[in-house]
């Protein structure tokens, strides 16, 4: 029995820096991918509503990767899919930003999108250091990206019809006001990774 149970946590152990490395890249890739966004929105290369779709797409990767590190391990086959489903978005974002439709970057509604967009890229940046720097369980990360997740599946509800009105945006900024102090939260309580 001690056999067994030493056997479990040197597993565990050893697994610990695979799933902090395999986090690590995909909280990388979301910022990424969110800066290819907000990029878009600033040249004009994206509108608000191509933004808006891409949002929906990255708020399902997040969802993955909250399931997928629910339990404390991503496995191969989970990592398969969330890389499939970033690579399937990172495909998007380019198709759009190189089609012939144009956003008018100085719109109070693009720039109203920007700036979300920037508060995710803030987000993830934050979650991302959390992980690496054991401050986040991995547990802790899983609610995190369902948070991010539920921020932008606000920001492609808002951005659909093409246009983010001032109520939206609000609505949208009282949600990442929670998110950041979740984020916060969990970076300085008392659990650690590692």
């Amino acid at each position: 029995m001690k056999t067994v149970r030493a056997i479990s946590l040197l597993i565990a152990v050893a697994a610990a820096p695979a799933f902090a490395q395999n986090a690590q890249q995909d909280v990388n890739r979301n910022i990424n991918q969110q800066s290819r966004i907000e990029s878009g929105l600033q040249s004009g290369q994206l509108t608000t509503r191509e933004a808006a779709r891409l949002e929906r797409r990255e708020a399902a990767v997040d969802k993955a990767e909250s399931r997928a590190m629910r339990d404390g391990t991503v496995s191969a086959t989970e990592q398969a899919r969330i890389t499939r489903m970033q690579n399937g978005v990172s495909a998007d974002i380019r198709a759009e930003k190189h089609d012939a439709q144009t956003g008018n970057p100085q719109s109070a509604s693009s720039q109203r999108m920007q700036a979300d967009v920037q508060r995710d890229i803030n987000q993830q940046k934050r979650i991302a250091a959390g992980v690496n720097n054991g401050s986040l369980t991995n547990h802790e990360a899983a609610k995190l990206e369902n948070g991010q997740a539920r921020t932008a599946r606000q920001e492609a509800r808002a951005g659909s019809d093409g246009h983010v009105g001032a109520a939206e945006q609000t609505r949208i900024q009282k949600n990442e006001n929670r998110q950041s102090r979740r984020i916060h939260r969990e970076k300085h309580d008392a659990q650690h990774h590692g």
